[in-house]
């Protein structure tokens, strides 16, 4: 883990590509006492040794199935492709036994992939193995803190432009989404792909998704206490949980939430083949 000393931020984005339903503004100050947060996402290799520690089952492994992108199904999980898909987002495909021991469905593993991000969890799991590892999940004003690594209102966690000299910081899509990747097939990398930014986090930008604490809302009270929201101990309407940070999938056509500033959400049984965690303590 690394240490985020106490003081104030700017937390929020005013972007023109900002996307206004999902509260990303105003751009407001937020001082955070001192914490430790992990300088990479929780792996294969350490979520297999809490499951092997506690027999864990996850929720996507109780529900049976869970949603792996269209170009990562392979041959023997196309025959457990569930009816039924998003009407948003129909590269989503369900998948009976997709779960992170089987990130792509029936005949996928993770054996060459121990270093790569736990993905198919859901924030209930998330949290289950923050307590098992006496740690939590972050709030989401710690983990942005953390991702901007120092840095006042920078677009990326490593400054302003996406690719600096031509040279990609993030593992985002590449080439026309959701068809045409330049790399052949997306997917996952490790978790100590790349530079880590001036904190000494790692893939706080692109790679996957990241569950944080906080229930989603977009009503920001900014009056009494800046960076805080209404009844936050609470869940609000729709009782979804904050991600950050994007994910191998998104791209600046479709998806361009690889920002700082940028959140999204999901309901915290929910699980994909893009959505992992890191912890704070």
């Amino acid at each position: 883990m690394v240490r985020i000393p106490a003081g104030p931020f700017l937390m929020g984005g005013d972007d023109p590509d900002a996307f206004p339903d999902d509260g990303e503004g105003p751009v407001r100050e937020v001082y955070l006492d001192t914490y430790r947060i992990d300088a990479k996402a929780v792996s294969n290799a350490q979520f297999a040794a809490f499951v092997k520690a506690t027999g864990y089952v996850t929720d996507a492994e109780r529900i049976g199935w869970s949603f792996v992108f269209q170009m990562l199904v392979g041959a023997e999980a196309a025959g457990h492709v569930l009816q039924g898909r998003v009407r948003q987002t129909p590269w989503w495909l369900p998948v009976e036994g997709a779960s992170w021991r089987q990130p792509g469905g029936p005949g996928s593993g993770i054996a060459d992939r121990q270093n790569h991000p736990v993905v198919h969890v859901s924030f209930n799991d998330a949290a289950a193995y923050a307590a098992w590892a006496g740690k939590r999940l972050p709030t989401e004003a710690e983990w942005e803190k953390a991702s901007r690594g120092g840095l006042v209102q920078a677009r990326f966690p490593w400054g302003d432009e996406f690719a600096p000299r031509g040279r990609h910081r993030c593992n985002t899509w590449r080439g026309q989404f959701p068809r045409r990747h330049e790399d052949g097939r997306p997917g996952t990398v490790p978790v100590d792909a790349y530079r880590p930014n001036g904190y000494g986090l790692f893939n706080t930008s692109g790679n996957v998704w990241e569950w944080c604490a906080d229930w989603f809302s977009t009503d920001w009270h900014v009056p009494s206490r800046p960076g805080t929201r209404r009844d936050p101990g609470g869940p609000p309407e729709g009782s979804e949980r904050v991600m950050r940070g994007g994910s191998y999938l998104c791209h600046a056509s479709y998806c361009n939430r690889y920002r700082t500033a940028a959140r999204t959400k999901n309901p915290p049984d929910n699980s994909t083949g893009h959505l992992g965690f890191r912890c704070a303590a």
